[in-house]
C-alpha cells in the first residue's frame, strides 16, 4: 500500500526546486545525516549519459566505489555513466580525488564535494570520504534514484552546492541479532547496504546466545548441527511450549564461514566493519546444548524460543578447562574472519547462582584467589582478551565486564544508561555508548495499541532516539569512540519488521553519531527524515510510519479525576479524537492543548492525526481504564 501519496509526490518534486512560503525559502537540499557545513549555490548539474565518472586517484577502492554508484544510477534511471581513467575531460565529469597532503580537519571519513553547472568534484583523503560523498550526492538527486525499476523522467539533475562535511564519531554502529531469529545472510547484506547509506559504519553481528548458535566453527560441529535449531513455534516469544518428547528440531540456522567472508566482503565494499559477538559466559545456552559438559550442571537441555529460564544452566562452567580450550578454537577462527579490530565477547546477565553451587568453580576460585563470583567472571573475560590479544584483537564487553575488575586493554559497551561508559572512561577505558532508553530498537516506538511489537521497556520514538547524548556530562571525549543502536530480535521474527524496528529511528541517531552536535535540530531533522521517506518506498524498505501517530498521557485534575492529553511528535499535525466509539476525522472534536475531561459513560477514546485536512497518523484506540494504569 503506497503511504501518504500526495505527500511523497510533493516531497519528490521538492527535490528538484526550491520554493518560496510567504517569505521563507524552502530548501531542496534535504540530506541525513546533515553535513558539518553547507553553502547553496545557484543552477543545477545536469546528469546525462554524456557524464563521466573520473577516478582521478587511481585507488582500487575507489573504482569499487565508482562502480557501486554507477550500478545505482543506472538499475533505477536507466542513465550509463561511464568511469574512465584521467584524460583531461572536465566538463561533464564527476571527478574522484583523493588528497595527495591529508586534509587534517576531514580525517579518514570526510569529504567535500563541489556541485557547478559544469562538473562535480568529490574530494577526500581516503577512498571511505569518496564513497560518503556519493552518498551525499545520492540524496541530492531526486528519490527515484533509490530504487530498483528504470524511471523515465525528461531531466535528472543535482542542485549546485559546495558541503564539508565530516563524522562527530568513528564508531556509527547498528546491532541486529540474528541468534533469537535467525536472518539470511541476504537480508544481513541488505540490512547493511541499507545503514552504509545513511554513513553507519559498523555492524554489530550478534551471532550467539540461548536460542541458537549461527556460525560454523571447524572442529566443533556440534555447535551447528545441534546449537543452531530448535523446534518450530510461532506466537508470542517467551510463551511457546517447550519441545514435546521426539519432537525434531527443524526452526533455525547458521552462516557458513563462507557465507561469512561473503557478508565481510560485502561490508567491506561499503565501509562497514563488522564487530562479530560470541556472548559469553552467560546467554550460552546453544553452546551448552551442544556440549552438556560445558555447564556446571552437565544436564542436557534443548534449545527453544523462550528468553531466560530460571531452572536451565546458561552460564559456562568457569572451573571446567575443557572450556577455555573450545573458546579458543572458536575465538581463534572469528579472529580470522573477521579482520576488524573488534570482536565482542559479551559478558552480561551472566547468573552466577550455579558458579556458586558449582565445586569447579569455587576450586578455581580458591585456586586463583579470587574474592567473590564477581571477581570469577573478570578472570573468564581475561581469559578470552588474552586469546584475542594474540591474535591481534581489541576485546569489547557490555557494561558487566567492569564488575571484578576491568580486563587491561577492554572497550566498554554502555547499555544500561550511560554508567558503565562514564566509569569506563574514569578508568581510562574506551566506550560505545548504547544506552537502552535511547538505543535499544526492540522498544516499542509508539502506542502499542498500534506497534503490536513488544519487548519490554519505554518508548522510545524517533525524537527519543535523537535526544541520545553519546558523551556523557563531565567524561573526557577522547575515551567515546562513539555510538549503536541495538536490534535484539525476541519479538522480531522476520526481515520486515527488522526494518520496521529500524528504520526511520536509525536515521536519527545515523545524525547524532555523525553530524556536530552544535546543528542538531528536531524540527529541522523530522522534515530531513520525512524527505527520505519516499527513498525508502522506492526501495521496498517497511519503514515505521510511527511518527506520524498520535500518544496518549492521562492526567489527574484538581479533583483527582483523569483527564487527556495528547502529544505528537512532529510539531504540524492536528489532533482529532472521539469518545462516542465512532471513526474520527477533521470534522470531529479537534485537541486544542489543553487537558480533555472525558465525558460520563465513555468506555474508549478513538484518536487519529491529520496534516492539512488530510489524514496522516494510524487510528489508535484505547480502552479508558487501560489508561488509568499510566496515571502518576
Amino acid at each position: 500500500m503506497k503511504r501518504h501519496y500526495l505527500f511523497f509526490l510533493v516531497v519528490s518534486l521538492l527535490f528538484s526546486m526550491s520554493i518560496v512560503h510567504g517569505q521563507e525559502r524552502v530548501s531542496a537540499i534535504k540530506i541525513v545525516p546533515e553535513p558539518v557545513n553547507i553553502q547553496e549555490k545557484q543552477g543545477v548539474f545536469p546528469l546525462t549519459s554524456n557524464v563521466k565518472i573520473v577516478n582521478f586517484s587511481g585507488s582500487k577502492e575507489v573504482g569499487e566505489t565508482a562502480k557501486l554508484f554507477s550500478e545505482q544510477i543506472a538499475l533505477s534511471t536507466g542513465i550509463n555513466l561511464k568511469i574512465v581513467p584521467v584524460d583531461g575531460s572536465e566538463n561533464q565529469t564527476i571527478k574522484l580525488m583523493l588528497n595527495k597532503k591529508e586534509n587534517q580537519t576531514i580525517g579518514k571519513e570526510g569529504y567535500t564535494l563541489s556541485v557547478t553547472k559544469s562538473k562535480i568534484v568529490i574530494t577526500a583523503n581516503k577512498p571511505a570520504g569518496i564513497f560518503y560523498g556519493l552518498q551525499t550526492l545520492t540524496q541530492l538527486l531526486p528519490p527515484e534514484v533509490s530504487g530498483k525499476a528504470k524511471v523515465n523522467r525528461l531531466r535528472w539533475t543535482v542542485p549546485c552546492v559546495e558541503i564539508k562535511d565530516y563524522p562527530r564519531f568513528g564508531w556509527r554502529g547498528l546491532m541486529l541479532d540474528v541468534s533469537r531469529h535467525f536472518f539470511s545472510k541476504e537480508f544481513v547484506k541488505r540490512y547493511i547496504d541499507q545503514m552504509s547509506k545513511y554513513k553507519l559504519n559498523t555492524f554489530h553481528w550478534h551471532l550467539t546466545d540461548n536460542q541458537g548458535w549461527r556460525i560454523e566453527i571447524k572442529g566443533l560441529p556440534e555447535l551447528t548441527t545441534i546449537g543452531a535449531w530448535r523446534v518450530p513455534r510461532t506466537g508470542k516469544f517467551c510463551t511457546f511450549e517447550s519441545p514435546a518428547p521426539g519432537e525434531k528440531a527443524t526452526d533455525g540456522g547458521y552462516y557458513t564461514q563462507e557465507d561469512i567472508k561473503e557478508v565481510v566482503l560485502y561490508a567491506q565494499k561499503r565501509f562497514v566493519n563488522i564487530v562479530p559477538e560470541v556472548d559469553v559466559p552467560g546467554h550460552s545456552k546453544a553452546f551448552i546444548v551442544s556440549y552438556p559438559d560445558a555447564s556446571c550442571t552437565g544436564l542436557q537441555y534443548s534449545v527453544n524460543a523462550g528468553f531466560m529460564q530460571d531452572n536451565d544452566d546458561l552460564v559456562l562452567c568457569a572451573g571446567n578447562e575443557d572450556n577455555f580450550k573450545k573458546l579458543e578454537i572458536i575465538f581463534s577462527q572469528i579472529a580470522s574472519l573477521f579482520p576488524g579490530k573488534y570482536i565482542h565477547v559479551g559478558g552480561d546477565e551472566a547468573w552466577k547462582d550455579f558458579w556458586k553451587k558449582c565445586p569447579k568453580c569455587q576450586q578455581r576460585m580458591k585456586d586463583e584467589g579470587l574474592k567473590n563470583e564477581g571477581e570469577l567472571q573478570s578472570y573468564f573475560i581475561k581469559r578470552i582478551e588474552k586469546i584475542l590479544l594474540s591474535k591481534g584483537k581489541t576485546l569489547v564487553g557490555w557494561d558487566e565486564i567492569l564488575e571484578g575488575g576491568l580486563a587491561p586493554s577492554a572497550v566498554v559497551m554502555s547499555w544500561r544508561g550511560s554508567a558503565g561508559g562514564i566509569e569506563a572512561a574514569q578508568k581510562g577505558h574506551e566506550a560505545v555508548m548504547s544506552p537502552n532508553d535511547f538505543c535499544y530498537f526492540n522498544q516499542p516506538q509508539g502506542e502499542l495499541a498500534i506497534e503490536r511489537v513488544y519487548a519490554g521497556g519505554s518508548l522510545i520514538g524517533v525524537s527519543k532516539a535523537y535526544e541520545c547524548e553519546p558523551v556523557p556530562e563531565g567524561v573526557d571525549a577522547k575515551y567515546i569512540l562513539g555510538g549503536q543502536a541495538n536490534l535484539w530480535s525476541e519479538f522480531v521474527a522476520s526481515p520486515r519488521i527488522a526494518e520496521y524496528m529500524t528504520w526511520p529511528r536509525a536515521l536519527a541517531l545515523s545524525e547524532v553519531f555523525w553530524s556536530p552536535k552544535a546543528k542538531r535540530n528536531w524540527n529541522d531533522f523530522a522534515v530531513r527524515m520525512e524527505m527520505q521517506f519516499p527513498r525508502f518506498e522506492k526501495e521496498g524498505v517497511n519503514y515505521a510510519p510511527s511518527v506520524y501517530d498520535p500518544t496518549i498521557v492521562p492526567v489527574k485534575n484538581e479533583n483527582g479525576e483523569m483527564e487527556l492529553t495528547f502529544t505528537t511528535e512532529l510539531k504540524d499535525l492536528d489532533v482529532y479524537y472521539t469518545f462516542d466509539c465512532t471513526f474520527p476525522d477533521n470534522y470531529s472534536p479537534r485537541y486544542q492543548q489543553k487537558p480533555i475531561s472525558i465525558p460520563k459513560g465513555a468506555s474508549e477514546v478513538w484518536v487519529i492525526t491529520y496534516r492539512k485536512d488530510k489524514p496522516i497518523g494510524r487510528l489508535l484506540v484505547m480502552r479508558l481504564n487501560d489508561l488509568k494504569s499510566r496515571l502518576k
